[in-house]
């Protein structure tokens, strides 16, 4: 069974999917603190599984990478929070936990022999034609996992998979006829490509402080941290081990509060989004509290580095000054979406664009003047309409504008490939299902201003 659900699970998880692997290799990318309210330990609970703070971002990380290829590298937090990134990752992660739910109700596990099936499917890991165990430590090390945490989101996914593998859809030979029928049409298109480019922002004063006043709960400082240091420098003469020792020592005293005269203190107030210290270590600094405020030596270069939590600075709003040049990119990006919206809609039956060659629906065709990653969207969208002549707002966030010239059926139109008509037919029961599921388990959301 395992072996079949790897080979189809893009077609089981059509809605839900979104692997700790398309993680790695990405990087993180986060966009601040939460109000929890009374939840501090959870953004969301979902039946009787919670979701943390840390598996958001993980989220919110993974769509914003797949985005910012669309966006050849150039995507940012504003046109993030445009395109609604953070709840899209939300809504993700309670997709999942539906599923989990209904996984615990029917007694599903995963064994350890699964789990190791499909880490050592995972190319990331594959070194000369074989999976190599060093790699895979290398790997998740590099991209600040440890291969519990791995582990266990490896294992949650494959039950995720066991679980819409007992709903995985069967095809009949009608569907698949009627399918290959509707993949067999080809459209002759007349289309054009607006970017936000295409129109022009100029903000005035007045507009960007309504602008300000209307979103200013997006505008925040993040949270900070005036910290206490003592640093034990690593002597040349001495092993790592002694100097690490020498530095344990220092952070006795330093609890006790008898560190020798000769040794500085130095102050430092470091914001939660810096970039001084590695993740693991600014992770750390943030769960230190005033009943814990001490870190053990942690090395950081050529130093051993004792920490002390004196005060944490909650996150708080900025003011219009400090916000001021993300309130103009915020407030151009949303006029200039508005108003290529709005020229899309006074162009539709006056435009001439690029005349395009019949276009088949089931192809991977590149358009002139679009990405691959548009020419794709496009067509999705094109031979999911039924209008003739229209526009289409694109993931990019630029629109196209299109009226279908002609159409024509392919002769060889007769047989439909059995994984396209199970990835459409997958992906209505995998909403219908998650729908039924929302009945059945309350879902709760802590995480506010999402």
């Amino acid at each position: 069974m395992i072996t079949w659900m790897q080979r189809h699970r893009k077609y089981l998880v059509i809605t839900i999917w979104v692997s700790t692997i398309a993680f790695i290799g990405a990087g993180f990318v986060g966009w601040g603190q939460y109000d929890y309210g009374d939840k501090a330990g959870a953004v969301a609970k979902v039946g009787d599984v919670s979701i943390t703070a840390e598996e958001l971002q993980k989220s919110y990380s993974n769509l914003f990478n797949q985005y910012n290829q669309l966006f050849q590298g150039k995507l940012d937090e504003a046109q993030a929070k445009q395109f609604g990134l953070q709840r899209q990752a939300l809504k993700t992660l309670v997709d999942q936990a539906l599923i989990l739910n209904l996984a615990a109700s029917y007694g599903l596990q995963t064994s350890d022999d699964e789990l190791l099936s499909l880490i050592k499917s995972q190319n990331a890991f594959i070194k000369n034609g074989a999976f190599d165990k060093q790699l895979y430590t290398d790997v998740l090390r590099q991209n600040h996992l440890s291969t519990k945490e791995y582990e266990e989101s490896m294992r949650r996914e494959l039950l995720i998979q066991k679980t819409l593998y007992l709903f995985a859809p069967t095809v009949s030979p009608l569907e698949k006829s009627t399918v290959a029928y509707a993949m067999g049409v080809t459209d002759k298109v007349d289309y054009k490509l607006l970017t936000p480019d295409t129109v022009s922002v100029i903000p005035d004063e007045v507009a960007l402080k309504e602008y300000w006043e209307k979103n200013k709960a997006q505008f925040k400082k993040p949270a900070s941290y005036d910290l206490s240091l003592v640093r034990s420098p690593i002597v040349t003469t001495l092993k790592d081990t002694d100097a690490e020792k020498e530095a344990l020592r220092r952070y006795i005293d330093f609890k006790k509060g008898s560190l020798p005269a000769s040794v500085t203190i130095e102050k430092m107030s470091l914001s939660a989004d810096s970039t001084l210290f590695s993740p693991e270590l600014l992770k750390e600094i943030g769960g230190l509290n005033s009943t814990k405020p001490f870190l053990k030596p942690r090395k950081v270069g050529s130093d051993y580095i004792i920490f002390k939590l004196d005060k944490t600075n909650p996150s708080a709003p900025k003011t219009y000054e400090e916000a001021k040049a993300q309130v103009t990119i915020g407030y151009t990006t949303e006029m200039k979406k508005t108003k290529l919206q709005a020229l899309a809609q006074n162009s539709t039956k006056t435009f001439h664009g690029i005349v395009s060659d019949f276009i088949p629906h089931k192809e991977n065709v590149v358009l002139g003047g679009l990405s691959a990653a548009e020419s794709a969207e496009f067509i999705d969208k094109l031979f999911g309409s039924k209008e003739k002549q229209g526009f289409f707002t694109l993931k990019s966030g630029n629109v196209i504008l299109y009226t279908i010239l002609e159409q024509k059926l392919l002769q060889d139109s007769t047989i439909a490939n059995e994984d396209t008509v199970m990835k459409l037919k997958g992906n209505v029961l995998n909403q219908k299902l998650l729908k039924a599921l929302e009945g059945k388990y309350p879902i709760e959301i802590y995480a506010k201003g999402i």
